[in-house]
């Protein structure tokens, strides 16, 4: 039988790097949980319809249908390739039954089909978070999901080493504002090709905004305006010098000064104003943000959201929302090939007990059920082999502990040698060993330009 290639862009990790990923995502389980966001999975398949009409993403979308599906089969389903719009459908769906503000999270995977590469990817893990109104959502919760956002991956970086982030942040009012007062007659094909710009550079993006109609003039400005990127709100300033100023604008600045002065208070130096961030989905209204690993660059942006107030509507009510994503696939699929990130052991088990004989396999199994019973992960020898079998059977799976007799017995840590006598219903490991904990190991380079 020929090898079977792995499939390009469908990520599957080893045991080690599946408890890594898992402990990345309890940590933002946890976070979430604190700040009173409720866990919603909605289901993979969406309406081609709902799927092809938000933005520049159609020709990702992975289409669902039957083996044998005949010309009279009317489904027309692809999987999401986020979660924003299968939430927006699901609040729709669910509005009579939810409380609002809503607070949700989903911790679930999405399909796009574009090329693999680094940290793109054709089968991904998302992290999202999201406050959705009815009628109307309060501008503070846009600040609310950032700092959210922030205080989780601050403690991955602290707790699992993942590298430090740094957030750019927007407004579509403040873009829009500015690109009508230039007399631009699609703004949102204008902010689709500024969204283009870290990818094709400047140049590109004027001959995108020229083949539009937008004057050179204009273009002009457009790319200064994309090219302010400030620490504080000193970008207020260098908007008006450009000398195009209208309600909008005026409303944009001072939403985006307000989110970057509350999210460098909280997290000083974690965040700066950068106008060409413009995040190319259509659904955006306000706030607009993209995060990265500055010691990552080749990952891009890692995080991103905004607000959305037009996305859920069912024509009678609206449901404006703010959000942000998280891509673990992302940022754990580069690590975990580097080897940057690894489980210190690639088993839950802290203890293997040995098996005498087959005749006391029974006795073994109880020993291993009053250690479990007080949370000690551990397994019972497969066989009754000799004690050195048996020991090396625990290296060679990463168990640190071998458990010698019943429950009155003995355990040895095989790492250092040393065997004491102990009792199933009173020893203890110690804590770092009782689970798997997450290494960041030295082999991490970083890939900074």
């Amino acid at each position: 039988m020929a090898r079977i290639a792995p499939m390009s862009g469908f990520p599957e990790y080893l045991p080690a790097g599946r408890m890594v990923e898992q402990r990345v995502t309890d940590v933002l389980r946890e976070v979430f949980e604190l700040h009173g966001f409720a866990s919603v999975q909605t289901r993979a398949v969406e309406s081609l319809e709902m799927l092809n009409r938000k933005g520049e993403i159609t020709k990702e979308v992975y289409v669902v249908r039957r083996i044998h599906a005949t010309e009279t089969d009317t489904d027309s389903l692809g999987l999401h390739f986020d979660l924003t719009v299968p939430f927006a459908r699901y609040v729709l769906e669910n509005a009579g039954h939810l409380q609002f503000p809503f607070r949700r999270y989903q911790l679930q995977p999405a399909w796009r089909g574009e090329r693999p590469q680094e940290g793109r990817y054709r089968e991904f893990w998302q992290a999202d978070i999201d406050i959705v109104g009815q009628g109307e959502l309060a501008p503070h919760h846009d600040t609310e999901v950032v700092l959210v956002m922030l205080e989780a991956l601050e403690r991955l970086h602290i707790e699992l080493g993942i590298p430090e982030v740094l957030l750019h942040a927007n407004n579509r009012k403040l873009a829009q504002g500015f690109y009508e007062g230039l007399g631009v007659t699609d703004p949102l094909a204008a902010i689709q090709a500024v969204d283009k710009l870290d990818k094709v550079g400047p140049a590109v993006v004027g001959e995108l905004l020229g083949e539009q109609g937008v004057e050179p003039g204009a273009v002009e400005r457009i790319l200064a305006l994309a090219a302010i990127r400030t620490a504080d709100d000193s970008f207020i300033g260098e908007v008006r010098a450009l000398g195009v100023m209208n309600e909008l604008v005026e409303t944009g600045l001072a939403e985006l000064a307000a989110l970057v002065g509350a999210l460098n208070t909280r997290f000083p130096g974690r965040a700066v104003a950068d106008l060409k961030i413009a995040r190319g989905l259509d659904y955006y209204t306000g706030s607009v943000f993209e995060i990265e690993m500055p010691d990552l660059p080749s990952l891009g942006t890692v995080s991103a959201g905004g607000r959305y107030d037009a996305l859920a509507s069912d024509g009678r009510n609206s449901y404006p929302g703010v959000g942000i994503s998280f891509g673990v696939t992302r940022v754990l699929a580069p690590l975990l090939t580097k080897g940057a990130l690894l489980a210190s052991r690639p088993v839950p088990s802290c203890v293997l007990v040995a098996v005498d004989t087959e005749e006391t396999r029974v006795a073994a199994s109880e020993v291993a059920a009053a250690l479990r019973a007080r949370g000690i992960p551990c397994e019972v020898s497969p066989s009754a082999a000799a004690y050195g079998k048996q020991i090396k059977l625990a290296a060679r799976r990463g168990i640190p502990y071998v458990w010698f007799g019943g429950a009155q017995g003995s355990v040895k840590d095989i790492r250092s040698g040393e065997q004491i006598a102990a009792t199933a219903s009173l020893w203890m490991p110690p804590e770092d060993d009782l689970k798997p904990t997450i290494v960041k190991t030295p082999h991490e380079k970083s890939d900074r330009a």
